[in-house]
């Protein structure tokens, strides 16, 4: 099956992990989902810095970030998904969103299924992982 859409979230994260196993298990959509780490950037035409900071929806010609890229995720699902996609996408419920995504984003290793390694930057995770 081609993929129109990717989402794109941290594979390093167990938290983001088990999120992203929940989306493939119980929201289909048309995007392949897939860690950063595994995905090839370029091609998607997004940075790492971009994928580090937020999950991602990349699609043709619209890249969206954080709480905007599960709404649009969410809205391309099945049609009892796609209610949650509009609410999250209205403005005064997106501008919200944004603070919490933050917040549960700082806090992910503190949440079911979080380790250490989530909170630390890309960069540090490296260091630990190759020795560098």
């Amino acid at each position: 099956m081609s993929h129109p859409h990717t989402f794109v979230y941290d594979g390093d994260c167990a938290f983001c992990t088990k999120s992203a196993q929940f989306l493939e298990r119980h929201v289909r959509t048309t995007a392949k989902v897939v860690p950063w780490q595994w995905a090839d950037l370029d091609a998607l035409g997004v940075t790492q810095a971009q994928a580090e900071e937020a999950v991602l929806w990349i699609g043709a010609d619209h890249v969206a970030a954080g709480p905007d890229a599960i709404s649009v995720l969410l809205r391309r699902a099945q049609w009892y998904w796609k209610p949650f996609g509009w609410i999250l996408a209205l403005k005064p419920v997106s501008w919200l969103a944004w603070p919490v995504y933050r917040l549960v984003a700082r806090n992910r290793h503190r949440l079911p299924g979080g380790t250490a390694a989530c909170s630390l930057p890309q960069a540090e995770r490296d260091r630990l992982r190759y020795g560098g």
